[in-house]
């Protein structure tokens, strides 16, 4: 007996991975109505717009899309950089950010989305982010974004002056140059240039 279609179309599926709807177009002549019944009974999960997860099993459950590949496909490239401002506690600056979004840096898209349960505000900097995430470039975010952390700015900002030796001065000053507004760059040029030199970085 020939094999159900869907049964067909999740032979050539993992576990754990996230598709996108033309992805799975080769592995079905009729995949909107195979999606639809593989959702009704939770084979596989959408998980975004045009998106759709397989499930992976563990002993505590079904374990969530791994967050690079699930926002990969979403933005059909891997050319973004995600910071959550939770993050900014790690900083030894005494902040305590509760933030249920987590910000997406990229250069297609400027909205706000939930994808897997999860929501993400993507954002186009005009400076542009780096690609990978260092303690430096978070605090330059922060410093960027300091109106809508909640906290005191100025109190941030003499924490900031305090702590600013435990940041590596180098790469501060040249993610700063790069990627920091005006008001960024100038305050941390007031603090480098007190026992940092610009003209070696």
């Amino acid at each position: 007996m020939k094999p159900q279609r869907h049964v067909e179309l999740l032979t050539n599926l993992t576990h754990g991975k996230v598709y996108r709807r033309n992805e799975l177009t080769s592995y079905s002549t009729s995949v909107d109505r195979e999606l639809k019944m593989l959702g009704s009974n939770g084979t596989l999960k959408k998980v975004g717009p045009g998106l759709y997860y397989f499930p992976k099993q563990s002993r505590f459950g079904v374990l969530p899309p791994n967050e690079q590949e699930l926002l990969s496909k979403f933005l059909k490239t891997d050319n973004f950089l995600l910071v959550s401002p939770n993050w900014y506690n790690f900083l030894g600056l005494g902040l305590t950010q509760l933030s249920t979004a987590t910000k997406v840096y990229n250069t297609k898209r400027y909205d706000t989305l939930s994808l897997a349960g999860q929501k993400y505000y993507f954002i186009r900097p005009n400076n542009g982010f780096p690609k990978k995430l260092s303690r430096e470039f978070l605090l330059v975010d922060l410093l960027n974004n300091l109106s809508q952390v909640g906290e005191d700015e100025e109190q941030l900002r003499n924490a900031v002056s305090k702590k600013i030796n435990d940041f590596d001065k180098k790469q501060l000053f040249k993610l700063s140059e790069k990627y920091g507004k005006v008001s960024t760059r100038k305050f941390l040029r007031s603090l480098l240039n007190g026992g940092f030199h610009p003209s070696i970085a």
